[in-house]
């Protein structure tokens, strides 16, 4: 397959989507830059013209790669696991494959676009915490009965795969809202056993040349 340059992926440090494809171009070793696009400034960068260009749904991220512009996290990650297939990221087993996809699907239809910044700022300033820690506790309920049967020291068995790459930024966005993740222990020992791994850490919203100074660390 040929090449062309470096990657370039179109990111918001605390965009839960953007940091799905960091982590697996990280466990993937593979190199790219990050070109931010703010969800805030301005009213959001990822409405201007220039951006609508990249990305017609004016969301992050969106991943130049191979001489193509892709869209969508899901669909990012499942392109780089068929063109770059060293360090898989999807279980050889075939039923394995079909529970990371359902963790990832159940986290990124069901819970993170029902919390995500456009439905937040419709939802209005004084019920968002609690809009938010609804649809994540009903969406944490189903990740953890899913994990009780799929889950070794990782989502699916002993690798990590796409379904922690969604899983672990999803807890980000938990804690962010105040919600009390005591009845997902699943779900905890697995953000606790993948905090410190080099890849996540750098994939980590703190980590971002767009994080601000005053964020919280």
């Amino acid at each position: 397959m040929s090449v062309i340059g470096k990657p370039v992926l179109y990111s918001y440090w605390r965009s839960s989507c953007s940091w799905r494809v960091r982590i697996a171009l990280n466990l993937k070793e593979i190199p790219y830059d990050i070109k931010p696009v703010s969800l805030i400034k301005a009213g959001g960068e990822q409405h201007s013209n220039e951006f609508r260009d990249v990305n017609p749904m004016e969301q992050v991220p969106a991943l130049h790669i191979d001489g193509n512009t892709l869209v969508e996290s899901l669909s990012i990650l499942h392109y780089l696991e068929e063109t770059r297939p060293q360090r898989n990221l999807m279980p050889h087993d075939f039923v394995k494959r079909a529970k990371a996809r359902e963790i990832c699907e159940v986290i990124a239809s069901g819970i993170q676009p029902l919390q995500n910044l456009i439905v937040l700022i419709h939802v209005g300033e004084e019920k968002k915490n609690e809009w938010a820690q609804h649809w994540i506790n009903r969406g944490f309920r189903a990740v953890e009965k899913l994990l009780s049967a799929s889950a070794g020291k990782y989502c699916v068995g002993d690798e990590i795969s796409i379904a922690d790459c969604c899983l672990i930024p999803q807890v980000f966005n938990a804690r962010r809202f105040h919600v009390d993740l005591r009845p997902f222990p699943i779900i905890l020992r697995i953000d606790r056993e993948l905090e410190n791994h080099p890849a996540f850490r750098a994939a980590h919203p703190s980590n971002q040349p767009d994080c601000p100074p005053e964020a919280p660390k």
